[in-house]
């Protein structure tokens, strides 16, 4: 059987080239020069991905596509070849053979690399640069389950709808204000105990949201990040965790010395009195010198302005770093990011406004700038993203470093806020709002947390 069967031209000759079984050319017939240049029907065969992809024993005029390699084949069509030249492209491969339906070539040293049909399915990324269901990028990185065969990790060409992405910008800006903004205009509302039901539910659903956020979606990224091929393999395998815990180990240091520091200078004001009123009563300041009983009740125990600081803290970090991954991502994968992070934005705004809306004090100016600084970050980050847009290299061993770490950090601090400051001392340590509630108050509180949990979870199929 002769397959791939093509012309070559010489002098006034025509001759009719075909690859035989054992993959070599021979010349099968002559026709003169006015005759049609076209292959005789009887040795026609059906063109499959390896004919197409390399019809002569060598292809030529090689040239870059980004980090890509491709080349001319005999029929003068553009064909992918799977190599990763270390210096200037070569000018051909030659020796071009198939073996089963795959065609390979040989390049200037020797070696064998494959040869496919440009778009053909090569176990890459492709010319195209897309994937099969189910992938989804991350930080212009795409992910698939299973994995996704080679990675390349060059730069590479993608065109982007521009104007769409701008358009964007303010539809994530509008998105957060409202979300952030919402229990702080329900606080004003003159509801009485309504309110109070509303801001309860938003800030239980707030915390089911953050703890999902912190594993779901933070931890798992910085998973993929520092399991990159493009970073090299890992020589300690504990890589993220280690890196979570640095955030966990660093929210423990803020928060313990600044209750220590704000404990200290309440004792020490406190000794200046003989003695302090308390329920109309004279006591001895031994009986009031617990400082940290102090801060809490002054400062709204664990909603206090320290802890919902570095809640924001890990948000904002996270946030820049969702903006700048919702932009450079490819169209194929835009419009659907879009509409997760315009539900991820929006919820992760109910559940920072609901604790700031609790906090002591007038909205003007703290909570207020609290709230704009998580208005403006994703869609700041957004801004740098179109800046880049055509530079960026998600698969770079910095940029991946660099994210897996600000990922990893910023999950340990979401971790330790979520756990500890709003899980743990909202229902179980001493003081905490749910730990004596009545059935109905802690159904709902509970419902609530669960509800928080799931919906982020459930995005983070997507994001």
């Amino acid at each position: 059987t002769y397959t791939g069967c093509h012309n070559h031209t010489s002098g006034n000759e025509v001759l009719l080239y075909c690859f035989g079984p054992n993959g070599q050319e021979t010349a099968r017939e002559t026709y003169a020069v006015s005759a049609p240049l076209t292959t005789p029907a009887p040795n026609a065969a059906t063109t499959t991905a390896a004919q197409s992809a390399g019809q002569t024993t060598a292809v030529t005029a090689c040239h870059g596509h980004g980090s890509d390699v491709y080349c001319i084949n005999g029929a003068g069509a553009e064909v992918l070849v799977k190599a990763t030249p270390t210096g200037a492209f070569p000018a051909a491969y030659t020796g071009c053979h198939a073996h089963g339906s795959s065609q390979f070539c040989l390049d200037p040293s020797g070696g064998e690399v494959a040869v496919v049909a440009e778009g053909a399915s090569s176990g890459g990324e492709g010319h195209s640069g897309e994937e099969g269901a189910g992938c989804h990028e991350h930080g212009g990185v795409l992910h698939c389950p299973g994995g996704a065969g080679e990675v390349d990790c060059g730069l590479r060409e993608r065109e982007f709808d521009v104007g769409f992405r701008v358009g964007s910008l303010f539809i994530i800006l509008v998105t957060s204000m409202l979300g952030v903004f919402i229990p702080l205009i329900f606080q004003k509302l003159p509801f009485g105990s309504v309110t109070q039901w509303v801001l309860l539910i938003l800030k239980q659903f707030g915390t089911g949201i953050i703890i999902s956020t912190a594993f779901i979606h933070l931890y798992t990224h910085a998973d993929l990040m520092f399991a990159n091929p493009c970073l090299g393999e890992m020589s300690y395998e504990g890589t993220t965790a280690a890196v979570v815990m640095a955030g966990i180990f660093l929210c423990f240091l803020i928060e313990y010395i600044g209750l220590r520091v704000v404990a200290a200078r309440t004792a020490k004001d406190d000794q200046s009195t003989e003695h302090v009123a308390v329920s109309g009563k004279e006591v001895s300041p031994e009986g009031s010198q617990n400082g940290f009983a102090i801060l809490d009740h002054h400062h709204g125990g664990a909603n206090n302005k320290l802890s919902v600081a570095v809640m924001e803290a890990g948000i904002l970090f996270h946030s820049i770093l969702i903006g700048l991954t919702l932009v450079v991502s490819s169209d194929r994968f835009f419009r659907t990011l879009l509409i997760v992070i315009v539900f991820h934005q929006f919820f992760e705004g109910l559940a920072l406004g609901a604790r700031i809306a609790l906090l002591p004090g007038k909205i003007f100016p703290s909570k207020f700038l609290m709230c704009i600084a998580f208005t403006l970050i994703t869609p700041l980050g957004m801004a740098i993203g179109l800046g880049v847009l055509n530079s960026f290299n998600g698969n770079n061993p910095s940029t991946v470093l660099t994210f897996g770490v600000l990922d990893a950090v910023s999950a340990g601090i979401l971790i330790w806020v979520g756990l500890v400051d709003m899980w743990a001392r909202d229902w179980v340590i001493e003081g905490g709002e749910l730990l004596n509630s009545n059935v109905i108050k802690t159904l709902v509180a509970g419902t609530s947390l669960v509800l928080g949990v799931i919906l982020m979870s459930i995005l983070g199929k997507w994001a």
